[in-house]
């Protein structure tokens, strides 16, 4: 069933990145971003499941320190990341609805380049600290990690020394990557919502809350569960809730992603369309 999971995720997130670097329609900010979006989940599914599958099919269940480590700093800094651009997305389609007349000025390609690589640099600079710290906890009890991978608290679990300090710059990362970020896509979306009202034609309102909603879906499940999982308290009778929701983020919404973004975005299935006859085309002549 992983395996599934993970062959359609990369399938279907390559053939986003695919499409958008492809096909010229679709050079704009808002697949800008869509592209990016399904770089990094490509990426950061690849930092879970490939080791996950690797123990369901030998029934090796150990990772190195070093293994864990790496795990650990490549997802987080991945996830922290994708935080930061499901933000600079809403703040596209805001200033695409809100103050259509300014987007092309506003939203050049400087700017877009410019959140891109700010939210991975935030990403990999807020990630390397933690990591930092991790890597000096004494870990001499117990060696059995109560997770499907290496994350955070299950680790800082496992050591026997002074934990206070990470737990509160785990907490306060968290509530900086997602809180901030959050509540800056409920704004946008707000505004959104108060502008779509105001198109007097029932098409122009259809129109306009089709370009967002496919995003939207994607912030509610990908933010709600990461607030759930790490800023709120950690208690043991939520070990398995945080688990599932664990899974969600990493696992369940990498793989539909591409399904919200191709099934209800006219403009992708119009390139997918285009890419396909393309094929055939190619393919009868070829033969």
């Amino acid at each position: 069933m992983f395996l599934a999971i993970y062959m359609a995720t990369m399938f279907g997130n390559m053939l986003i990145t695919a499409l958008v670097v492809t096909d010229q329609h679709l050079h704009t900010p808002m697949y800008f971003f869509l592209g990016n979006l399904s770089c990094l989940e490509t990426c950061y599914t690849s930092a879970i499941l490939p080791r996950m599958l690797a123990s369901l099919l030998t029934g090796d269940r150990t990772i190195s320190f070093s293994g864990c480590i790496t795990q650990l700093y490549f997802f987080c800094a991945l996830v922290a990341t994708e935080c930061c651009l499901l933000a600079a997305m809403s703040y596209d389609r805001y200033i695409a609805i809100c103050k259509p007349l300014h987007y092309s000025t506003l939203m050049n390609t400087r700017f877009c380049l410019q959140l891109a690589a700010g939210s991975g640099l935030n990403g990999c600079l807020a990630t390397a600290i933690v990591v930092l710290f991790m890597s000096h906890l004494i870990f001499c009890g117990p060696n059995e990690i109560d997770h499907f991978y290496c994350d955070l608290i299950p680790l800082i679990k496992l050591s026997c020394g002074d934990t206070h300090l990470i737990i509160l710059l785990d907490f306060v990362l968290a509530c900086v990557f997602t809180l901030p970020p959050f509540l800056l896509t409920l704004t946008s979306y707000v505004c959104i919502f108060t502008t779509i009202l105001r198109i007097p034609s029932t098409t122009g309102r259809q129109k306009a809350f089709s370009t967002c909603s496919s995003h939207l879906i994607v912030v509610t499940i990908y933010y709600g569960t990461l607030m759930i999982v790490h800023v709120l308290p950690n208690r043991d009778t939520l070990n398995i809730l945080n688990k599932v929701l664990s899974l969600c983020y990493t696992v369940l919404t990498p793989l539909v992603n591409p399904l919200i973004y191709s099934l209800r975005n006219r403009d992708v299935k119009e390139a997918l369309s285009k890419a396909v006859s393309t094929y055939v085309s190619f393919t009868k002549t070829g033969s």
